[in-house]
């Protein structure tokens, strides 16, 4: 920078708004928005010239959502001049460069750090391959665009001058190790695809919940985040983990696959751990002889997406180790309390070694551990297990889009759904009247 070149004003709060606004928020939101457009309505296969697409973004919502914002963050890039704020992000190149000129100063300073990453890392190849003279004229070239980028006043003219005469030198001496502007942008959404997988089969996976049997605490239509390190990340095409973190702990919602048939993927709360006995009266678990603590909260009534029926019971707040989480006792579900054969008592089941069992929070419309097997019981294996659920980011039915379950935690304290509002006084106090006790003890 020459040393008379005065800096126009930059204030911090500014540079960082622009940096969150442009390169933060709006390519998620934008790659939100677009796999939203982009998901096929529940309950129908994607048909059409989109139809592949749909089916893509339907399966892999999170890899296609990196490749996404990665792609509005390149564009966002390429205009990033015109952004407001942006002179509050980007330093001045020097004062007196005209705002023509910006563009073509930064492509200058690019070139330069180019042409000496490219001449340190094949040092030997250049020697060999390039005689004295064209060395001698490619750092003769080099050095005058360095020198008028430095030359006060600023001369136009013979910038655009040498720019172009570096650029040539180094697409004719050095052409064979540069990267194309394609080929940069081609790795770079490559690298996101290949981070979208490692992460996907490493560390976090989005899944969609397609029934209610997780209903209140999931709904019909939620895209939601499984943490797959929380009991050690699997290692793909295999039953083994880098390292184990089992078992889940009860209270925990996890994604697993369902043992009857691997290729489904079953969400469900656990209950009871290995070497328990559990019971169910009325859908109510009981491990180890000690019911589950729960609170009643009131009457609900919720319906269908893709049905005109309406579902009427009872919402109870439920204490089991350190979670408080709802459940739903449908009065006309597959268990219903006044069916003595059925719904009123099941059991016992003993959990065996490297399972554990599941129930839904929606306890008389779930198909869990109580139903499997011919009705016999069963538990999830700890291999089946795909790890533990975060979040709901993102929740589309066929009514549209439910803003109120944006950032809906699948664990931790509890919410209401927006239709039971008038149940916020009882729910409250039952969380406030947490037991003491919310752990079995030894059978």
């Amino acid at each position: 920078m020459p040393p008379d070149a005065t800096q126009p004003k930059r204030l911090r709060i500014l540079k960082v708004a622009y940096w969150i606004l442009w390169f933060g928020l709006l390519p998620i939101i934008l790659a939100s928005l677009a796999i939203w457009a982009l998901s096929p309505s529940s309950g129908t296969e994607p048909a059409g010239a989109l139809g592949w697409l749909q089916s893509v973004v339907r399966s892999q919502p999170v890899p296609v959502g990196i490749v996404l914002f990665t792609v509005f963050e390149v564009a966002l890039w390429a205009i990033r001049h015109d952004l407001p704020f942006a002179r509050h992000a980007h330093p001045p190149l020097r004062a007196d460069l005209p705002p023509a000129m910006r563009e073509k100063f930064e492509r200058a300073q690019s070139l330069l750090d180019e042409a000496e990453m490219i001449l340190t890392t094949h040092d030997k190849a250049i020697v060999r391959d390039l005689t004295s003279r064209e060395r001698d004229k490619l750092r003769e070239d080099l050095a005058s665009l360095r020198e008028i980028m430095d030359r006060v006043p600023f001369d136009q003219a013979g910038f655009i001058d040498a720019v172009e005469r570096a650029d040539g030198a180094i697409d004719i001496r050095l052409g064979r190790w540069r990267k194309s502007e394609v080929r940069e942008y081609v790795e770079a959404i490559l690298m996101a695809v290949a981070v979208a997988f490692a992460l996907r089969a490493f560390v976090i996976e989005a899944f969609k919940i397609p029934s209610g049997s997780m209903i209140p605490t999931l709904m019909v239509g939620d895209h939601i985040f499984v943490n797959k390190f929380s009991y050690g990340p699997a290692i793909p095409l295999s039953h083994a983990r880098l390292w184990s973190g089992m078992p889940p702990k009860r209270g925990d919602v996890i994604v697993f696959a369902f043992p009857e048939n691997p290729e489904q993927d079953f969400i469900k709360r656990v209950v009871a751990v290995e070497g328990d006995r559990l019971e169910a009266r009325g859908g109510h678990p009981i491990i180890n002889g000690w019911e589950v603590p729960s609170c009643r909260v009131g009457t609900w009534v919720y319906s269908d997406y893709d049905s005109p029926i309406r579902h009427g019971g009872d919402l109870y707040v439920e204490y089991l180790g350190t979670e408080s989480y709802l459940t739903f006792y449908d009065r006309s579900g597959y268990f219903p309390d006044a069916d003595e054969g059925q719904g009123h008592y099941r059991g016992p089941y003993f959990v065996k070694k490297g399972e554990v069992w599941v129930m839904g929070d929606n306890r008389n419309n779930s198909h869990d551990s109580r139903m499997w097997f011919g009705g016999k019981g069963g538990g999830v294996p700890f291999e089946n297990i795909r790890g533990r659920a975060l979040f709901v980011w993102l929740s589309v039915s066929d009514n549209g889009m439910d803003w109120s379950r944006e950032g809906a935690p699948v664990m931790g304290r509890a919410r209401l759904p927006p239709s039971a509002k008038e149940l916020e006084p009882q729910f409250e106090q039952c969380l406030k009247n947490r037991p003491r006790s919310s752990l079995p003890g030894l059978p």
